[in-house]
């Protein structure tokens, strides 16, 4: 079944859909290669499963969401990777998509997004498609992927066939600052939409890095003067431009972060911390005020006792729990609290 992540308390789509574990494409900067191995590619979750949730069956993860919230697909692992020409399931999966309309958004850098047999399913689908492309000096880093120029035809054939096509600038290196500012009217001109910037996190300390939780990341005022050059650029252009990286999700043109602003029918959770620290007055769901909804939190807990004790409160109480608990860490998380 769909699940949630550990972005829960930041993140307003944080149920997540993956068809596979593993992924061939290997990216060197991967963060799902620390939890799992990358090359053991298995199916994960069916179109069964996926039909469920649709339905609206909820496990413990996901029982405090009543609404057709959009589902991520491809959190973890690309559903158009090369196995899928084996397995198919992702295309079983774009059936029932198709079929019910019910909204997602997918990330990829498979070639196979733009296979026709895909692409006239994705068409008719009620999507946002998420294209993962900083610079063609990624290359390198992306061996088992399609080439930055292979990837931007592919956006520039989808973009006419779906409803949105968005940019993942992730993740994005400040070493490559004048490569994408460059790289911004060429993405326009392919079709974006807009375009997504997060910052690297190094797992290891380099020169010039701060650590922030478990990372190490650029500093606040060097990844947010780059954001500000590339939002103006990408304005002149006609792009909208959304901010990936926790710390300046503010001075994007949505807190949400997916590219799904003013699309009928997609609507996020914005009863989280993004939002709450940003300003937002936002209120909890009835569902969330009830207890047995806290299940998604269940991950900052270490202890069984506190597990089941997280997953017997509320959604509510839990988000209110984890910050405080976490306060410090969460503002420096969502720049709440500058650099030291």
């Amino acid at each position: 079944m769909p699940n949630c992540g550990s972005q829960i308390y930041l993140c307003d789509l944080p149920i997540r859909f993956d068809t596979y574990k593993g992924c061939s494409h290997a990216c060197k900067y991967c963060f799902a290669s620390t939890k799992r191995d990358l090359k053991d590619i298995k199916i994960m979750e069916t179109p069964s499963m996926l039909l469920n949730f649709i339905k609206g069956k909820r496990n413990q993860e996901t029982n405090w969401c009543d609404w057709n919230i959009p589902l991520h697909w491809g959190g973890l692992s690309d559903p158009f990777q090369p196995c899928e020409k084996i397995h198919r399931v992702s295309l079983e999966c774009l059936k029932i998509f198709k079929e019910t309309q019910y909204p997602f958004i997918v990330s990829t850098k498979g070639a196979l997004v733009a296979d026709d047999e895909y692409l006239d399913l994705l068409s008719e689908c009620n999507c946002v498609v998420q294209i993962s492309l900083v610079c063609d000096k990624y290359d390198i880093l992306e061996k088992g992927c399609p080439s930055f120029e292979e990837r931007l035809a592919i956006v520039d054939k989808i973009s006419k066939r779906v409803k949105r096509v968005i940019i993942r600038v992730q993740p994005y290196m400040h070493e490559v600052f004048e490569d994408v500012y460059n790289n911004l009217e060429r993405f326009k001109n392919a079709g974006a939409y807009g375009v997504i910037i997060e910052g690297m996190k190094f797992k290891k300390k380099k020169e010039g890095l701060i650590k922030i939780g478990g990372d190490f990341v650029y500093p606040y005022d060097i990844i947010l003067n780059d954001f500000v050059k590339l939002k103006e650029k990408a304005h002149k252009l006609g792009l909208k431009i959304y901010a990936g990286e926790n710390r300046i999700r503010k001075y994007g043109d949505s807190l949400t972060c997916c590219g799904i602003d003013e699309l009928k029918g997609f609507k996020p959770n914005v009863f989280n911390l993004n939002h709450i620290l940003n300003g937002d007055k936002t209120r909890p769901t009835e569902k969330m005020m009830k207890l047995k909804t806290g299940g998604p939190f269940a991950s900052f807990n270490q202890s069984a006792i506190g597990s089941r004790e997280t997953r017997g409160d509320s959604f509510c109480n839990q988000l209110a729990k984890t910050y405080k608990k976490s306060k410090s860490k969460i503002d420096k998380i969502m720049g709440v609290v500058k650099d030291d």
